[in-house]
Order: structure tokens, then C-alpha cells, then sequence
């Protein structure tokens, strides 16, 4: 037996079997590549599902969290910190927006953004205005809340019943957001690029109808970039592509460069919503996280940082044309979905992973979410990989 068996053995011996995992057992990372228990290497186009923005143990991240770390590890919400006071300025302002929520996943900041809509809306209307229209297959995380949000029937199994207030329009169809849109609603929820949901970015004539109805009606508008955020495809939201600021944005896996960090960021007319007890968070704000977060944010609003990524996004999506086997390529930015001609995507995952390449899937697509800061010498070689899988 070697050593990823030992420890796989041992973890499906403990831990719950709540997700499909390949046969891999991390040891260790650098940059844009890892290392298995046996001593072989891969280079990582997954970035833990988004997550790791900076690659593995950027240098100046873990530098930032090892030092906070020895100075304060944890404090209650009941004090103040001054990390805290600095990612939240620091974060408010990058992004365009009046204050900040912390929590620790994205699946939070979408309750806590989710929680400040029917707020806003019962504060200011009284009761029966409460429906938020989520799209056809989005997806927003898996507590009882946004489960009950997400927009794909195979998540609705087994929890009934589902949390209520939820309503369905398919994506680009402005009829049917029309239609739905009654004096019920209280916020439109939406995903610019929906991740889980295939890599499919919403048109710009049904981002720009949106708001306008949602503004005539006071509707809010929440954009779930919990994928797309910090800097995933081009710019630091990706509502930025669309022109479009939505009253409540949400973000996480990249954040904080894989320490665990979301947060619910609200416009000057929500900033008020939530008040003493209405809401909270044990980890939310913690200053480990936060210093990972203020280094990820150094980084990327480093000149020229994004404009970097839609010129890696070209690269790739040039190369990946180039193959008989690719139909298509979807997204924005680093955010690729491939649509293959003949092969299944888990298949191609599966053998790219023999390979030494990570790779994931959405829906029938494969999906690329590389670090931000990858190379182009390292995107060479994993698209390399890749692209001699495909031709098999």
C-alpha cells in the first residue's frame, strides 16, 4: 500500500462520505503546482474550485497570515481588530461599496445577503414582500436557505421541505422575469457567469432589463459572485464587464486565498438593514482570515494584475480553438467552461489527473479555474496536458 492509499483508507474510515473524490492525496504546494504523498507532481488548473487566487503558499500570503497568526488568532465580534478595520476599508473600496458583512463560506454571505433583502423589504413594506427570483440553474450553496435558492432540481432531494420565498426564471428570458416579477418580490438574485450551472454567462440584455425592473419596483438586485469575484474574470467583480453594481454582492473562495472567508457587501441603501441581533457570525472577521484577504487584495489591485488575467483568458481560450475536440469554450476571465465534441468531461478529468494536470467539471463541461496568478509557461504545460488527453 502507498502512502495516498494509507491516507485514503484512513480519511473514508473517518470522515463522512459527503462528496466524490479522486484518489489523490495532497501533501504539499508551491506556486501553481502540488505534490502527492508518493512524490509526484501536478499543476493545478482548479485552484481548489477557485479558491487558491494566489496558487499554493503564495509567499507574501502566508508571510501576511503566519504573522497574524502569532499576534491574534481570534477575538469575539463583541471587540473591534484593527486587521478587521483594514480588510473591510480595504475590501469596501476596491469594490464600490458602504460596508461589509464577514462570514466563512460563500453559501453564508448568500444567507446573509438573502437575510438583508426580505429585511429591507419588511422594513420598509411590512409583511407579504418576501420572494426572491433566483435563475434556473444557479447555485448558491447547500444550508436549508440557499439550497432552497438554487435553481437545479437535483439539489431538491431528500431535506423537505425546502425553505420558502424561492422563484424560478430561466436565464435570458426576459418574458418569463417579467412575469414573475410581481409585488411579492423583494430581491433578484443572480450569478454574472453561473458556475456550477455549465460555465453560462447571462446575457447583457437581461443583466441591463433586470435592473431596470428591479429599480422601478425597489426590488433589490444580489449578485452572487462567490466564483466570479476578486478578480476571476478580468475585473474585480464581474458585474464590472456589464456596467452593473448590484445593491448586495456576495463573495468567498478566492477571497482570502484559502483560508475560510466570505462576505456580504451592501450598498449605502442596505447598509443599515442589519442591526444589533439580527445577525452574527462566531468566525466571521476572524483576523487570520482577513490577513489573508488584505493580501490577496494588495495583490490583485497591483497595476496591470487584472488586465493580465483577460490576456490569460485569450491565451487560453486561442489555444483550446485550435482542438478538433473542443466545440465551444464559455466564461469570463479565468472561468473557462470547454464543451467537448465526443469525450465525457469526467472522463478527461480523470486522465488528465494521471497525468499530473487538475482539471474539474461543470455539468458536461470541462472547467478551468486556474490561479490568477498563473504563468504562461505554466499554462503551456498544463494545456499541454490537456490537449493530449482530448486527442486519445
Amino acid at each position: 500500500m502507498n502512502c495516498n492509499e494509507k491516507t485514503i483508507e484512513k480519511f473514508d474510515k473517518n470522515v463522512v462520505h459527503s462528496y466524490g473524490r479522486y484518489p489523490l492525496a495532497l501533501q504539499k504546494g508551491s506556486g501553481r503546482r502540488c505534490v502527492d504523498e508518493n512524490g509526484k507532481e501536478y499543476i493545478d488548473f482548479g485552484s481548489g474550485i477557485g479558491t487558491n487566487s494566489l496558487g499554493f503558499c503564495d509567499e507574501k500570503w502566508a508571510d501576511a497570515v503566519c504573522a497574524q497568526v502569532r499576534t491574534l488568532q481570534h477575538s469575539s465580534n463583541y471587540y473591534y481588530t484593527e486587521i478587521q478595520a483594514e480588510f473591510a476599508e480595504k475590501l469596501c473600496s476596491t469594490a464600490g461599496y458602504s460596508s461589509v458583512f464577514f462570514g466563512n463560506s460563500g453559501a453564508e454571505a448568500n444567507e446573509c445577503a438573502i437575510k438583508v433583502a426580505r429585511k429591507y423589504s419588511f422594513d420598509k413594506y411590512g409583511k407579504g414582500r418576501h420572494t426572491i427570483i433566483t435563475l434556473v440553474n444557479s447555485f448558491h450553496g447547500r444550508t436549508m436557505a440557499t439550497l432552497s435558492a438554487t435553481g437545479q432540481d437535483v439539489f431538491h432531494n431528500y431535506f423537505f421541505p425546502f425553505l420558502e420565498g424561492f422563484v424560478n426564471v430561466a436565464a435570458n428570458d426576459i418574458n418569463d422575469l417579467r412575469a414573475k416579477l410581481d409585488d411579492t418580490v423583494c430581491a433578484v438574485m443572480i450569478e454574472y457567469v453561473q458556475g456550477e450551472g455549465g460555465v453560462n454567462t447571462l446575457d447583457k440584455g437581461f443583466v441591463d432589463e433586470i435592473y431596470a425592473l428591479c429599480a422601478e419596483k425597489d426590488v433589490l438586485v444580489i449578485a452572487d459572485e462567490v466564483q466570479t469575484g476578486v478578480g476571476r474574470t478580468g475585473e474585480f467583480l464581474a458585474g464590472d464587464h456589464f456596467g452593473k453594481k448590484a445593491d448586495i454582492t456576495t463573495l468567498a473562495k478566492g477571497i482570502a486565498g484559502g483560508v475560510p472567508m466570505g462576505a456580504c457587501l451592501m450598498n449605502e441603501k442596505c447598509s443599515g438593514v442589519l442591526t444589533a441581533g439580527t445577525h452574527g457570525s462566531t468566525f466571521g472577521g476572524n483576523p487570520i482570515a482577513c490577513a489573508g484577504g488584505l493580501a490577496v487584495l494588495e495583490r490583485i489591485t497591483e497595476e496591470g494584475f487584472l488586465s493580465e488575467i483577460g490576456k490569460k483568458a485569450e491565451y487560453i481560450k486561442n489555444k483550446l480553438e485550435g482542438c478538433d475536440e473542443v466545440v465551444s469554450v464559455s466564461g469570463l476571465g479565468l472561468m473557462i467552461g470547454i464543451t467537448l465534441r465526443t469525450k465525457n468531461a469526467a472522463d478527461v478529468v480523470r486522465k488528465a489527473l494521471d497525468k499530473g494536470l487538475l482539471l474539474l467539471t461543470a455539468k458536461e463541461k470541462v472547467r478551468l479555474l486556474p490561479p490568477l496568478t498563473v504563468s504562461y509557461e505554466e499554462l503551456d504545460c498544463g494545456l499541454n496536458i490537456l490537449m493530449e488527453v482530448l486527442k486519445e
